[in-house]
């Protein structure tokens, strides 16, 4: 047997039965002093705690990720092709299923009956006043035409829009899904109130309410709420239960009649 030059270390570990009596032998290179050898080790212990958390993983994860690098070779072509075949279509029309269907069951889309997408596009850029011959007739102030900014986002108003057209149905909630120049496109998930599937879902249910009628035309939705400067914990103090019930209560005088 060659025996190593001085200088060099040999390394050598043994199967343990304690870890794993019938583990395969692989070799691994040891190095000291600026030499490699190659030694009999066991294979490492295998990490069940990533192994079990990629096993939770699921495949709409991993699309998630996709979804946010927007400039990626591949989303980026995704992106433009599909944002072609939008311009193709009608401003309002109904899709089979969703373009990101991550984003649509974050959302509180189930694949079952009772549940529908539909697809519109709206035009970007402020809100023109509709003035005739530009003529307001008020004061200098309000004397603007151009240069406005709508106080409701696009994608409240594509809500808006889709509840008008599907009268019958539910807006629950609405995502982006592509832009160009001149148009942001979204898909509205709508919920049939009168469908069995939904009347007996306690998940879903609550939307069967009348109170519930056209939620988007109201500032009810996620969108919608968030234009009202509606949410919870710090920095919301001023606008809790909406700003002008908020001014209200802070600038009205209520004294006790006995006091």
């Amino acid at each position: 047997m060659h025996r190593p030059r001085r200088g060099l270390r040999m390394e050598s570990v043994r199967a343990s039965s304690s870890l794993n009596p019938q583990a395969t032998i692989f070799p691994r290179k040891v190095g000291y002093r600026g030499f490699f050898l190659f030694s009999e080790n066991l294979r490492p212990p295998t990490n069940h705690q990533d192994l079990d958390q990629a096993a939770k993983m699921g495949a709409l994860k991993y699309v998630e990720e996709l979804q946010k690098k927007k400039q990626s070779d591949v989303v980026a072509f995704l992106l433009r092709v599909r944002c072609w075949e939008l311009r193709q279509l009608n401003v309002i029309h109904r899709a089979s299923r969703p373009s990101r269907l991550d984003k649509a069951r974050r959302l509180g889309y189930k694949a079952k009956q009772g549940y529908v997408i539909y697809r519109v596009r709206v035009r970007r850029g402020g809100r023109k006043r509709p003035a005739p011959k530009g003529a307001t007739y008020g004061k200098p102030t309000n004397q603007g035409i151009n240069q406005l900014k709508y106080q409701r986002s696009l994608k409240a108003t594509a809500e808006e829009r889709v509840g008008r057209r599907c009268a019958n149905l539910r807006v629950l909630n609405s995502y982006w899904i592509n832009q160009d120049s001149t148009y942001k496109y979204y898909e509205v998930i709508l919920v049939d109130p009168q469908h069995k599937a939904i009347r007996i879902d306690p998940r879903i249910n609550w939307i069967v309410n009348p109170v519930h009628k056209h939620r988007e035309s109201r500032g009810l939705t996620a969108t919608g709420k968030k234009s009202r400067g509606l949410n919870k914990g710090h920095r919301y103090n001023k606008t809790q239960a909406g700003r002008r019930k908020t001014w209200k209560r802070h600038n009205t005088l209520s004294l006790w009649r006995y006091r």
